[in-house]
């Protein structure tokens, strides 16, 4: 009974939405959410800015800091910090992922999610794995 009433349900929806545009010779249009498709970071590495130069930036087995000017050479990251698309600092703080705006106050990082300076969205796992948007 409870299926016949919902095919019923959203034959009328359907009938109340998509048929008067379909008699007025009107395109219809259907809304989808955007889902992101996260996949796992080939290279584990993001990229970054300081002082108007792009930086790629990767974490090491301990989750320790490493930043590279040409993707070959890395050198550890003294302060441990990046920069997003947003100009907020980043660094791994305590076992989390924290940002800054004025380099005093800290706050987790929602989802640990950040928009890298080349527009895309990058996050970490609870195990430091790179994921990013595809």
């Amino acid at each position: 009974m409870k299926k016949t009433i919902i095919a019923v349900s959203l034959f009328a929806f359907g009938l109340v939405t998509v048929a008067p545009a379909m008699a007025a010779n009107e395109p219809v249009t259907v809304k989808t959410n955007n889902l992101v498709e996260w996949k796992k970071s080939k290279t584990g590495t993001w990229a970054g800015k300081k002082d108007n130069k792009t930086y790629w930036y990767k974490l090491d087995k301990d989750a320790k800091l490493w930043w590279s000017a040409d993707g070959k050479k890395w050198a550890a990251v003294d302060n441990g910090m990046w920069a997003d698309k947003d100009g907020k600092w980043l660094k791994i703080h305590n076992g989390k992922l924290v940002w800054t705006t004025d380099g005093n106050n800290w706050s987790e990082v929602p989802d640990w999610k950040w928009e890298g300076s080349d527009g895309k969205w990058y996050k970490f796992d609870d195990k430091w794995t790179l994921w990013v948007n595809a």
